[in-house]
């Protein structure tokens, strides 16, 4: 039995989890069905698929949902601006809201596409494992990423939640939004002390975070885990919340002259990707 990788997740502070992974292994999905939630998507199918819109009366009978519940729900939709109500027929249509969260997971989608082919080119130059990331509210979020084939190797799944105030890649993602959105984001979140290199001090963050924007990338020297270092790169493009590139491996394989070549292949991957947007997007110049 012997170690395959290692986890970017955490269990307390500086520890690293190592995993064992058997052949087959799987893990056991937990699952929590909640009624009301389906009840408002199929809510949300039948209104899109009919042209004209659908009433409470109508949602009921396709449905087989009671009128009451269809009001409850077609209500909080509403007011949340995801549901249209017309005023003279009463019916339900999309709202601006529901073309919002649509045109944001597209662009994610679009993103994760057209950034993996060069994802898996600057995981073949430099070695070590690549991941594309977003903010995501307080946390930061993983897209996707293309492992090292190292034999010990820094992975963590799609799906993976980092925090954002560690390390090069809050750094870059803060870098992408005014300044006092990132302090108010900063004042509520406690710098940790992940390892004796982590900065915790907020103003020399912020600075951080300043320098990452002149720069265009940010490096993370044992920051978040001890014995690991990370580049980071903003990756901006429209509708789509801040995303970064980010490139994890061991001190030991990624040392201070590696660190400078990432820098540069990292730059390249980025306008790489961005050039596939604008091509694909056709929505002007990207920053």
């Amino acid at each position: 039995m012997t170690v395959r990788w290692v986890s970017l997740d955490k269990i307390g502070r500086n520890l690293i989890c190592f995993r064992v992974v058997q052949p087959g292994e799987h893990m056991k999905k937990m699952t929590y069905s909640a009624p009301s939630v389906k009840k408002a998507f199929k809510i949300l199918y039948a209104i899109s698929d009919a042209t004209n819109g659908l009433g409470i009366s109508d949602l009921s009978k396709k449905l087989k949902i009671g009128k009451s519940t269809v009001h409850g729900i077609t209500t909080a939709l509403e007011e949340m601006g995801v549901l249209v109500r017309d005023p003279l027929d009463k019916r339900f249509t999309a709202g601006y809201s529901l073309l919002e969260l649509c045109r944001a997971a597209y662009a994610r989608v679009e993103l994760k596409d057209l950034a993996r082919k060069p994802m898996e080119k600057l995981v073949e130059k430099v070695g070590e494992t690549v991941f594309l990331g977003v903010l995501n509210g307080d946390h930061v979020t993983i897209v996707d990423v293309v492992e090292s084939r190292n034999e010990m190797k820094i992975t963590s799944p799609p799906g993976t939640r980092l925090p954002l105030l560690a390390g090069a890649t809050g750094r870059v993602l803060l870098s992408q939004i005014e300044k006092e959105k990132a302090k108010e984001i900063m004042q509520k979140k406690e710098l940790v002390r992940y390892t004796a290199k982590a900065v915790t001090d907020q103003r020399q963050f912020l600075r951080e975070v300043e320098r990452a924007k002149e720069k265009g990338y940010a490096v993370d020297d044992e920051e978040y885990i001890a014995g690991v270092r990370a580049v980071a790169a903003p990756l901006l493009f429209p509708s789509s919340p801040p995303a970064a590139l980010w490139v994890v491996g061991f001190t030991s394989t990624l040392d201070d002259q590696k660190v400078k070549t990432v820098i540069r292949e990292i730059q390249e991957t980025v306008q790489e990707i961005k050039g596939s947007l604008r091509g694909t997007l056709g929505k002007g110049p990207l920053v």
